[in-house]
Formats: structure tokens, C-alpha cells, sequence
């Protein structure tokens, strides 16, 4: 069975992205998609230091969380990350996880499907939703659509509710993303993964 991975960097496990997150969650089940939430805004995750030590060893120098999620992002067919938005910005300790999980795992992520959902107040959503989606193109990950952008407004879960437009896109977000992990899956049958060229690197310092 295709699986989802859900990254919340709210410190509430029970707030307006956990409740996003639930509703992607009941459409994803309906499509025959597992998924499975990790709440990570209340742990005690440190940014990456730039040692490099995961391209000798495969995994993070700092054994924590990071590592732990790497195998079940290797499984995984899709990833929603989720935050809300601190001055204009996803909180920094999902930023210092995924920075983290992103460089150290060494895994093709190619043709894993991503998504990211935001909530705030009033503003900043626009702002938080692009730089969770900066993680994706990156690396050969397809970006699932909406009919707006993924956010939901309000302080609680009640107000998400109230939010209907909102849920409303949280919904078609997850239905095109399920309709995507099942149409990659098909055509890797059919035509098999996409060739993706690494041969050339450019290096402006050393004139190469």
C-alpha cells in the first residue's frame, strides 16, 4: 500500500495543522493511501552544522529524530510538511529537521510526491508556503496542486472548521495527490523511473 508521510512543525499536537492534517488524512484513506504523522515542532531538534559526516557514515552525526525519520521517508510515496506560520517564516524547528533530513538521508527522492500545508492568522502564508515548497524541486520531487494555496486560517481547530474554503483545499490537494502516487506508480510499471543527468557541477571558485 502507497504511504503518505506528514511532517507537523506546529509545537501543538493538536492544533490547526494537526486538524489540516487529519482532514488530508481521511481523503488519502478514502484513495487506499496510508498515512502516518509526525509531530516534531515540540521536540528539541538542532540545525545542521555543515560537517558532512552524513556523506561518510549515511545518516546524521546528531542521532536524534532525523535518523529516525530517513527509513520511513525511504518507504514512503509522498510528503506533506506542514507549519505555521512565525513572521512571515515555517517554524524553525521544522526548518532545522528537514534542512537536516533532506541532506543527511542520501536518498532518491525523485518522483516522491510533495505537498506542504500552511496555517496562520492573517498573513505570512504565501511567504511560509514557498519555502516548505523550496524543498521538493530540488530533489526530483513533484509538487502536488490545489485550487489555492494550502493554508487554513484561525488559532484552533475550531476556527480551521469555520475554515471551510480552506479544508476545502486541503481536500483537493490530497485527492490530486493521491491521483499523482498512483499515476507515477503506473507509468514506472509501464516506462520505468525517468533518467536524471549528474555528471556536470558548476564551479565558479575553482574556475572549473
Amino acid at each position: 500500500m502507497a504511504k503518505v508521510l506528514m511532517i507537523n512543525g506546529s509545537p501543538d499536537p493538536a492544533g490547526c495543522i494537526h486538524t489540516a492534517m487529519e482532514e488530508a488524512a481521511a481523503i488519502l484513506a478514502e484513495q487506499g493511501i496510508e498515512t502516518e504523522e509526525l509531530q516534531i515542532g515540540n521536540r528539541d531538534i538542532r540545525g545542521c552544522i555543515a560537517c558532512r559526516k552524513c556523506k561518510e557514515t549515511g545518516k546524521c552525526v546528531f542521532n536524534d529524530l532525523v535518523n529516525e525519520t530517513a527509513p520511513k521517508l525511504a518507504e514512503a510515496s509522498g510528503l506533506i510538511l506542514g507549519s505555521p506560520v512565525y513572521y512571515g517564516n515555517p517554524n524553525g524547528t521544522i526548518l532545522s529537521f528537514v534542512q537536516r533530513l533532506f541532506y543527511s538521508c542520501g536518498l532518491d527522492l525523485r518522483m516522491k510526491v510533495g505537498a506542504s500545508i500552511v496555517s496562520c492568522r492573517r498573513g505570512g502564508n504565501s511567504a511560509t508556503f514557498e519555502a516548505l515548497n523550496q524543498f521538493f524541486g530540488i530533489c526530483g520531487m513533484p509538487t502536488a496542486p490545489s485550487s489555492y494555496w494550502n493554508d487554513v486560517h484561525g488559532y484552533t481547530k475550531e476556527d480551521v472548521y469555520r475554515d471551510e474554503e480552506g479544508l476545502q483545499t486541503v481536500r483537493n490537494l490530497t485527492l490530486n495527490m493521491a491521483f499523482m502516487i498512483k499515476s507515477i506508480a503506473d507509468g514506472k510499471d509501464r516506462y520505468g523511473a525517468p533518467a536524471t543527468a549528474t555528471d556536470v557541477f558548476t564551479d565558479f571558485i575553482g574556475g572549473r
